[in-house]
């Protein structure tokens, strides 16, 4: 599989101080690129280069993506809880994964909102939604 138009380069990963290998590295850079363009509303998809502003948000956002993704391989089976003397197991409900869920959108906006604040492309914010 071909990873073209990346925001951040794997080179580029390793001297921010990266330490995945190139594959799991090429797979968390495209969930980043894809977290910031729907927050972007795609506007920096067709630029050539990206400001350094953005090259370290895709940094941190690779790095809190692939927490979550060793979180949730810790915990098979969507269980929150076992114990052994009664032999009991809670699991998680879909109330608490959607909370889990928002909780992980919210950590992501903020991230962007702080990494991509200010940052203008082609005389436009990148981050701008209109008028609230």
């Amino acid at each position: 599989m071909s990873f073209e138009n990346q925001y951040l380069t794997f080179n580029e990963y390793i001297e921010l101080g990266g330490t995945l290998e190139e594959t799991p590295f090429n797979l968390l850079e495209y969930e980043a690129r894809k977290q910031i363009n729907i927050r972007t509303q795609n506007r920096l998809v067709n630029e050539e280069t990206q400001t350094d502003e953005v090259k370290l948000c895709v940094f941190h956002l690779i790095e809190k993506i692939e927490s979550y993704a060793s979180a949730s391989s810790s915990v098979s089976g969507n269980i929150a809880s076992e114990s052994t003397d009664g032999y009991s197991i809670s699991y998680v409900t879909a109330t608490q994964l959607n909370e889990v869920v928002k909780s992980k959108n919210v950590e992501l906006d903020d991230i962007i909102m702080n990494d991509l604040y200010g940052v203008i492309v082609n005389g436009e914010h990148i981050i701008y939604n209109g008028v609230k």
